[in-house]
């Protein structure tokens, strides 16, 4: 062949090599929930990738057969088109022997170079970039390939899949999507300005319904406002305006024997037309949802849904009320630290590296907040109060510390054994290079009061 020939020959190589790189990375990095889309929205071809992502043996079988065939090609033509003409170029300065080494070496690395450049870093980057749009397109022609090459791939594959089973593996995609991979794209949207900071976060938050257990977003039983069964009227409407709230639990004797609840709107309606409230009404009271407080979050929205309730209360294995959830509680949960204008922020940033925490606020917020992946002893308490006293192995006195994590959580305020207020401050600044180890918790006790 003349050297054009031989030129326009590389050139054709170097397509081919190129279309199979192609093919193969788009294959490979083509998103199954944008073909699935795709295929929804009418485009058979994306159905038909689908179809060889799921069995995808025989694709790649082909996409090496014609690399490896295409490589060996290009070095044979290569070496014979180029070789020659650079070892008579190279014989003006050197002798025989050696201008035909240096030829040779020279027309090796040029082939080489353009096969990288060209068949294979450029396409698959291509590939990278774009997948879904070019392997629809190619997936025609590799279809043709495959059935071109029918015997080769049948052996090849064949030869693919003995060695799987000799060595125990499987060859099938494994094409689950786990939470974590959600979160994982998610945050990459995030990053990307695809998604808002605060969608990613009520995103997380919906997650975690499943890890959260109810006791991180109820109404503590030190802050239930509640009916007894025989109250008078005056004490009931007193009561109303000194607490509003828009459900009240209804007891007979005492709080940990709960009998049913009273939404606000039946008071209020009675209060309107002059009518007495009497909680001896069995028409005004209502079905309770008691629930236990190990379940989840999630598990409470359920109950929500079965027995179409927006309130319960939350007792412990000893049968003792410890808290009540709305709701609107859960919901609170999920878009993350939206409060309304009547509600208390838990955590109130002073500074930098510094914030105000209620002793009652759920762990999960904490470490949202401090941006902590965790803190010793996880599972044993569901507050930052909790976490305290477990630390402390006792009931906390006001300025005692716990340091751990390059955070300094110090109790700054205790009503009656219950921690209302703990200052949290990062250790040696924004750098946090005087925090102690995480695996080597610091603990000061203070004085009592």
């Amino acid at each position: 062949m003349t050297l054009s020939q031989s030129l326009f020959v590389i050139g054709l190589l170097i397509a081919a090599s190129a279309f199979f790189s192609m093919a193969e990375i788009s294959l490979a990095a083509a998103r199954r929930l944008r073909l699935r889309q795709m295929a929804d929205e009418g485009d058979a071809r994306a159905d038909r990738v689908l179809r060889m992502q799921e069995q995808p043996g025989d694709y790649f079988t082909v996409v090496q057969v014609g690399q490896n065939a295409v490589a060996i090609l290009g070095g044979i033509v290569g070496e014979g088109a180029l070789s020659p003409h650079f070892s008579e170029l190279f014989a003006l300065w050197m002798s025989g022997p050696t201008a035909e080494r240096a030829g040779f070496l020279a027309s090796f690395l040029i082939i080489t170079s353009l096969f990288i450049l060209f068949a294979d870093l450029f396409p698959k980057r291509l590939g990278m970039a774009e997948p879904e749009r070019l392997v629809v397109r190619l997936a025609q022609p590799m279809a043709w390939c495959m059935t071109l090459l029918r015997p080769l791939v049948w052996f090849y594959s064949r030869g693919a899949d003995a060695l799987f089973r000799l060595l125990g593996l499987s060859s099938l995609r494994d094409d689950r999507i786990t939470s974590d991979d959600i979160l994982a794209m998610m945050e990459a949207g995030a990053r990307a300005g695809v998604l808002a900071a605060r969608e990613q976060q009520v995103i997380t938050n919906v997650f975690e319904l499943d890890t959260r257990t109810v006791s991180s977003a109820m109404s503590p039983r030190d802050r239930i406002a509640f009916f007894l069964r025989d109250e008078p009227d005056s004490v009931i409407r007193l009561r109303i305006a000194a607490e509003p709230f828009s459900t009240y639990p209804v007891c007979e004797g005492d709080i940990d024997h709960v009998v049913g609840y009273v939404d606000a709107k039946d008071l209020f309606q009675r209060v309107l037309n002059n009518q007495p409230i009497s909680l001896a009404d069995d028409s005004l009271v209502r079905k309770v949802l008691i629930v236990p407080d190990r379940l989840t979050l999630s598990e409470v929205l359920e109950q929500f849904r079965q027995v179409h309730e927006d309130f319960a209360v939350i007792v412990n294995e000893y049968s003792l009320v410890v808290g009540v959830v709305t709701l609107n509680d859960v919901m609170s949960t999920v878009m993350g630290d939206l409060v309304g204008p009547a509600d208390e922020e838990q955590i109130v940033r002073r500074d930098e590296d510094s914030w105000l925490i209620d002793g009652v606020t759920p762990i999960e917020d904490v470490l949202h907040a401090l941006s902590l992946d965790e803190l010793p002893h996880t599972g044993e308490y569901e507050t930052l109060a909790g976490f305290l006293m477990v630390m402390l192995r006792r009931v906390p006195r006001r300025t005692d510390s716990v340091s751990w994590g390059g955070y300094k959580f110090e109790v700054l305020d205790v009503d009656s054994y219950r921690i209302d207020q703990v200052m949290v401050s990062r250790l040696g600044g924004p750098s946090g290079s005087a925090a102690p180890s995480p695996s080597a918790p610091a603990v000061s006790a203070g004085t009592p009061v």
